[in-house]
């Protein structure tokens, strides 16, 4: 793999984190690159019909040339769905702004998917 292609990313692993406030629920979509330890977060969205229309832009394969943009209701099929406190959710945030860790990550996804509504 050259040096162009270990600069993009290939989310492999998508969430949806759900946070609950007291007036609302808070969705956050945040994809995840295994093989090249990148992250990327599209927060910001208090309805999820909203956030299903967001085109999110990726790469189709680390070789190619090309990028194109998806919608988040495809990705939306394959993706884990965490639904955190406030807490959890500063958690989820502070483990995204440090250095990459596979292990912190599959730890933290794995203790919270099981979360149910």
């Amino acid at each position: 793999m050259n040096r162009r292609q270990r600069r993009k990313m290939i989310p492999s692993t998508w969430i949806i984190a759900i946070k609950q406030t007291e007036a609302r629920k808070h969705y956050a979509l945040f994809a995840i690159d295994w093989r090249r330890g990148g992250r990327l977060s599209w927060e910001g969205w208090n309805n999820l019909a909203d956030l299903l229309q967001f085109h999110i832009p990726i790469k189709r394969k680390a070789g190619g040339t090309k990028s194109s943009s998806q919608p988040a209701a495809k990705i939306a099929k394959r993706a884990l769905y965490l639904y955190l406190n406030e807490k959890q959710y500063g958690e989820l945030e502070r483990l995204f702004y440090q250095p990459f860790s596979k292990k912190q990550w599959r730890a933290f996804i794995k203790e919270h998917s099981n979360n149910n509504m």
